[in-house]
């Protein structure tokens, strides 16, 4: 089984403007309301592809409600925290004049809430997949990733972790196996802008020295490149389209990797699958569609 951890899920509520006013009225020309939260995403691309996989993180409030509504109408398992205080977050995302965000912080996360996940992912058993993604509710430690992959040291258990700066690099002395910062997360964490290949292999490796075993960095229009355990490089450019946005494309693409290299795949192959399936998501208004989702896989199966 496959196992997604989104801490902090949200509801997104996108906005197209032609035009906007700082200190103005300003109208959208289209709206949209989805369910947000990188686990999830991985999730719900993941079952597009016929993968089941369970969802666990915190939920709260009403907007909590209706994130354990949308996934389960998704047909995806869950089993949350229910948060007994202040509500599941509201993110406002402008687009139609490039891609503009106000994301919330989320709600306050307990300690007796925190052991209540920990020993949820603690039932997780030998060859199961852990994926752990996104951003942490106000107030949780930056340690709380390598916590929870702490909970199975010398398990037989695949760890993916996707997440920024410290959350991330704290996880790196346990090893996960599969790691995937996007450029500007991979430059952050350094304090160097990554502006191409050769620059991200180079950082790429330095986090395989912190103990990462496989990285993926995401290259937005450049594609992909991968460092893997025995330092292969792989570079994987993307197809050519119009990207729409970028929300989801990142989860999108863990979850084309996933899917390809649980079947059996080699690395290389499942990170060409992976960049497919993510500029999928990011040639589309939302996660890609499951007609084109198949249509790429299609194209590997024959």
């Amino acid at each position: 089984m496959i196992y997604t951890v989104t801490l902090n899920p949200a509801l997104d509520y996108i906005m197209e403007l032609k035009d906007f006013k700082l200190g103005k009225t300003n109208r959208s020309e289209k709206e949209q309301l989805r369910v947000g939260g990188k686990g999830i995403n991985v999730s719900v691309m993941l079952s597009k592809m016929g993968i089941q996989s369970c969802c666990l993180g915190f939920v709260a409030g009403f907007t909590g409600a209706k994130i354990r509504e949308y996934v389960n109408e998704n047909g995806l398992r869950e089993n949350f925290v229910n948060i007994a205080d202040g509500m599941s977050r509201i993110n406002v995302k402008l687009t139609g004049l490039g891609e503009s965000e106000i994301n919330a912080t989320g709600p306050k996360i307990t300690e007796k809430e925190i052991l209540c996940l920990k020993e949820k992912i603690s039932g997780i058993k030998d060859g199961d997949i852990l994926v752990l993604s996104g951003s942490v509710p106000f107030g949780v430690r930056d340690t709380i990733y390598a916590e929870l992959l702490q909970l199975h040291k010398g398990k037989n258990i695949l760890t993916v972790v996707d997440a920024q700066k410290d959350f991330l690099v704290n996880t790196l002395k346990l090893k996960p196996f599969l790691i995937k910062p996007n450029a500007d997360e991979l430059g952050q964490i350094f304090g160097v802008k990554i502006n191409g290949y050769e620059t991200a292999f180079i950082y790429a490796e330095k986090l395989q020295q912190l103990g990462a075993r496989n990285v993926i960095v995401s290259l937005d229009k450049l594609g992909a490149v991968l460092l893997d355990e025995n330092r292969k490089r792989y570079i994987q450019k993307a197809p050519e389209g119009d990207p729409v946005s970028s929300v989801g494309a990142g989860d999108s693409l863990v979850a084309g990797f996933l899917y390809e290299y649980i079947k059996g795949s080699d690395l290389e192959k499942s990170l060409e699958v992976a960049v497919k399936i993510g500029s999928a998501t990011a040639f589309s208004y939302g996660l890609a569609e499951k007609g084109d989702i198949e249509r790429i896989l299609a194209e590997y199966e024959k």
